[in-house]
């Protein structure tokens, strides 16, 4: 059996402590070896066990998280999942804590309906696990505890959301559409990417795996960084050279087809690979209604979303692009995929932006 992933809570708040110490000592591949209400009382925990990973709030008195996180990532990086409530404020501060060095974000779980805190506690899990697998500038160290899934649940495919591709796209249209999956340490990784293309890049669908009311702000972010026009997808959406739509959090998000023009739909629906939004659901959509017109980008990322859908645009005529495990964060998501046949090109982070152009000039 592979070792648990240990677990350090720090959170000013008792009840915060308790819900999260509940939710992760749910899954079986996760130990939670101590709560600190502040950074200093963590300081201290930490000289007696170096923990896997630390779950991280951002307000606290005496230290705030974002002080307690540069200092610890210039000292002794360990990964971090920042935890936060959801307001617009903490979302701008949790974009800064991914600048600094944080691996995912989680909401606060809160306690209510049994579905709703059976989903959140499933998604605060996945992230621990894959933040336990992060690379911090470093080589991977050989003691990283693998994720273990025993006791999960069964994972739906995207055929909970749409069917399989039932033939070739059109042959051909007058724009190409680049769809990317991404999920831990992808935000980083994508601001890399869409910094470097020009206004004129083709669209860019992308989804990101993120909380439900993150997807705007880190959206806003990219767009004041990137020439290309950046924002939160909404249902109906059009898809148009030189702009990018990031599927919010919570909603899945498809490429669909009228004519020779794409727009994105944006909807609810069953967890697809244990994530909404899911990149299988926007790869398997992308097969389906561009084929050869798309364009496929797989990211970093723990678990497999988004390898059975690759498959299906390469299969259905696209080209297929995968991160390479050296610029990788977590190289779960882009390995999968490569391992399944359905990648055409693995190249570093760096280069992504370069794939895109090259392929547009192709056309």
């Amino acid at each position: 059996m592979p070792k648990r992933v240990r677990v350090l809570i720090i959170d000013d708040s008792a009840s915060v402590r308790q819900a999260l110490t509940h939710v992760l000592e749910q899954d079986p591949g996760i130990e939670v070896i101590g709560v600190a209400s502040d950074p200093f009382v963590a300081a201290r925990r930490i000289q007696e066990e170096i923990p896997d990973v630390i779950t991280l709030d951002v307000e606290m008195p005496r230290m705030d998280g974002i002080t307690f996180l540069r200092k610890l990532m210039s000292q002794h990086p360990i990964p971090v999942v920042m935890c936060s409530s959801l307001t617009e404020e903490g979302s701008e501060t949790l974009l800064q804590a991914l600048e600094a060095g944080a691996v995912d974000v989680i909401l606060k779980p809160k306690i209510g309906a049994a579905d709703h805190l059976a989903e959140s506690g499933m998604r605060i899990c996945e992230v621990v696990k894959s933040a336990a697998q992060a690379r911090l500038g470093g080589p991977r160290k050989a003691e990283r505890r693998s994720a273990s899934l025993a006791g999960a649940p069964a994972k739906l495919t995207a055929d909970a959301v749409l069917p399989p591709p039932s033939g070739r796209a059109m042959a051909k249209t007058t724009e190409m559409v680049v769809c990317v999956g991404a999920s831990t340490g992808g935000t980083e990784a994508l601001r890399e990417m869409l910094e470097k293309l020009p206004a004129n890049t083709p669209g860019i669908i992308i989804v990101q795996h993120m909380p439900a009311g993150f997807t705007a702000a880190f959206s806003k972010r990219l767009n004041s960084l990137c020439e290309m026009e950046v924002k939160e997808a909404v249902n109906g959406d059009p898809v148009l050279r030189g702009h990018v739509l990031i599927a919010p959090g919570d909603h899945h998000m498809l490429l669909e087809r009228q004519g020779a023009r794409y727009h994105v739909s944006v909807r609810q629906g069953p967890l697809v690979s244990r994530h909404r939004p899911s990149v299988d659901v926007l790869f398997r959509s992308a097969a389906r209604a561009a084929g050869g017109n798309a364009m496929g980008v797989i990211m970093t990322g723990m678990g497999d979303d988004g390898a059975r859908g690759m498959l299906e645009m390469h299969e259905a005529g696209a080209f297929t692009v995968a991160q390479d495990e050296a610029s990788s964060i977590v190289f779960g998501m882009p390995k999968e995929a490569i391992a399944r046949g359905g990648v055409d090109k693995i190249v570093p982070l760096d280069q992504i932006a370069r794939e895109i152009q090259a392929a547009d000039k192709r056309r």
